[in-house]
């Protein structure tokens, strides 16, 4: 999960000379959110296609005060990406080196195909999400529920942290889904969401339907 293992360098990042109509022309042809701009092959900043088409004609380097200063380190993680591909609102962020010289390019798509392949998302499972109000909550427990009742994890991660509350979402592969269920429950943990067939609603439901048509009768 390297960043160096994803750089691209097809698209190209942009001299601060070059012209803004130029960078818009590329930017729509290659469907990407933002260009970059160097200058003598140091990274300056981001600039988002939808501003450069609103800008007037001229140099990219007369838009400095609004380049966006935003790019990932060549010697990260992946996960690191993913807040900047949010917080900018970019299918494309740029990648550079600890002198901040412009080394390639992580796509949005490339990440999230790395990602698909990860079992937490590729295998078919349960999704559960609980919360505790035990600040001082324990990944070591939680796996110990699931694995005590021959549960096997895919993955989990905490997926919300309040004042007083952590909530934990996990998937899972197993046929005791109910007796997973009531083990949190046990153990003071509220299930928040399931996503799952739960094979005692499902059989209380059939035995009450059952019930009704009796007292049709």
């Amino acid at each position: 999960m390297f960043i160096k293992d994803y750089i691209s360098k097809d698209y190209p990042a942009f001299n601060s000379s070059d012209r803004i109509e130029d960078a818009n022309e590329i930017a729509k042809e290659f469907g990407y959110s933002h260009i970059f701009v160097k200058k003598k092959g140091i990274y300056q900043g981001a600039v988002s296609q939808s501003f450069l088409e609103e800008s007037p004609e001229g140099s990219l380097g007369s838009l400095a005060v609004h380049f966006e200063k935003f790019a990932i380190l060549d010697d990260g993680n992946l996960l690191d990406s993913i807040n900047l591909f949010h917080a900018f609102n970019a299918n494309v962020i740029p990648v550079i080196s600890r002198v901040e010289k412009y080394v390639g390019y992580l796509s949005c798509d490339d990440i999230f195909n790395e990602f698909s392949k990860y079992p937490l998302f590729s295998e078919n499972g349960a999704v559960m999400i609980v919360q505790t109000n035990d600040m001082h909550y324990s990944f070591t427990e939680v796996c110990k529920i699931v694995e005590s009742n021959n549960g096997k994890i895919y993955g989990c991660f905490v997926n919300q942290i309040g004042e007083d509350f952590i909530q934990i979402t996990l998937k899972i592969n197993s046929e005791n889904l109910s007796s997973i269920d009531e083990t949190f429950e046990r153990y003071g943990y509220n299930v928040v969401h399931k996503y799952y067939d739960d094979e005692k609603e499902e059989l209380m439901k059939d035995r009450f339907g059952f019930f009704q048509k009796y007292l049709e009768f």
